[in-house]
């Protein structure tokens, strides 16, 4: 790590450190406790950690802006509480969740970010503590697989993975960009490629070089035809069930770049024709509420991008969605809607 203390060191907090990015201002998300210490992260069922680097990307950057902007994406001032309409339950009431802060990013040193992120993550996983990571690009799924990993082992979790891009890029340095995480995952023996399930891919990458790579693996996926064919409530039907049989934990990743860029333009890699913004939200509370979740991440969000900060709202409104289902699972009640 250099001149870097490591994680490690028990006087360093992996969120917290010696520098801080001007873009990583913190303001808590929906206001929760903000913590700094790994006993107050160990006490919570949930903590959000910001991930704010964007040093992955191929294309378009400004996810580093993202923490930030996701984290203030609201209108409503009230601390304590976000009683969602549609289930009659509070995540913040049924869930103490709070906010880590942001990782100590050093702009350009993406391994560094990584390290951070995977050292953050686990010390989360290991108290049993649900990571939610606010990225950023989606390289942070490098970290978050290698927490995984050393958490529950790779035949121990599922992944069920939200995007236009199946992310399975080949790529020969140490630590690849945000379109190659899940095939450096299962290359470095941190996934099976049997329990991973995708959905909504579309567009033009990747090739039919890359999908028989996949097929090979044994990775599952469906694309935006099949949404469209069978409608996103029985896909993600069976991406449950899928993962559910795989393994007892899951690995839920949402890029935002999965809505159709009228509903999220502020991404670095749009692509026509996606999800709305509603099958979105109630595809994933269905997840949460269904599956136990033990890590969670939204990414991809691009401020610089977007309009009227309408994509940074629907990655807010996508996390606390995924924070309602797990509060819904808790209270022992289905994904259901509940007139109020």
């Amino acid at each position: 790590m250099g001149n870097f203390r490591a994680v490690s060191d028990a006087t360093h907090d992996p969120v917290h450190g010696s520098y801080h990015a001007f873009y990583g201002v913190v303001r808590t998300f929906c206001g929760v406790p903000l913590v700094s210490s790994r006993a107050d992260v160990a006490a919570a069922d949930a903590v959000v950690i910001g991930a704010p680097f964007d040093e992955g990307v191929s294309y378009r950057p400004g996810t580093r802006f993202g923490p930030q902007a996701v984290r203030t994406a609201e209108d409503i001032n009230i601390t304590g509480e976000r009683p969602s309409m549609h289930t009659g339950i509070d995540p913040l009431q049924e869930l103490r969740i709070v906010d880590w802060g942001d990782i100590d990013v050093i702009a350009s040193d993406l391994p560094r970010s990584h390290a951070l992120l995977a050292e953050a993550a686990g010390a989360a996983l290991a108290t049993d503590t649900v990571p939610v990571v606010i990225g950023g690009d989606h390289s942070l799924s490098h970290a978050m697989l290698e927490a995984m990993h050393g958490r529950f082992g790779a035949e121990g979790y599922s992944v069920i993975h939200f995007d236009t891009h199946a992310d399975t890029g080949k790529h020969e340095d140490n630590e690849p960009p945000h379109g190659t995480p899940f095939r450096a995952a299962i290359e470095r023996g941190h996934l099976k490629g049997t329990n991973i399930f995708q959905i909504g891919l579309r567009g033009t990458w990747p090739g039919s070089e890359l999908f028989q790579w996949m097929r090979e693996q044994g990775m599952q996926w469906a694309t935006m035809d099949e949404v469209i064919d069978r409608g996103i409530t029985d896909v993600v039907r069976e991406a449950i069930d899928y993962a559910r049989q795989a393994a007892p934990k899951t690995y839920l990743t949402v890029d935002i770049d999965v809505l159709d860029p009228a509903y999220a333009p502020g991404t670095g890699t749009p692509e026509p024709g996606g999800l709305t913004t509603r099958e979105l939200l109630r595809a994933v509370r269905t997840v949460t509420t269904e599956l136990d979740v033990a890590a969670f991440d939204l990414v991809e969000v691009s401020p610089p991008y977007d309009h009227a900060a309408i994509t940074a709202m629907a990655g807010h409104r996508t996390l606390l969605e995924g924070l309602n289902g797990m509060a819904l699972r808790r209270a022992g009640r289905p994904a259901q809607h509940e007139r109020p």
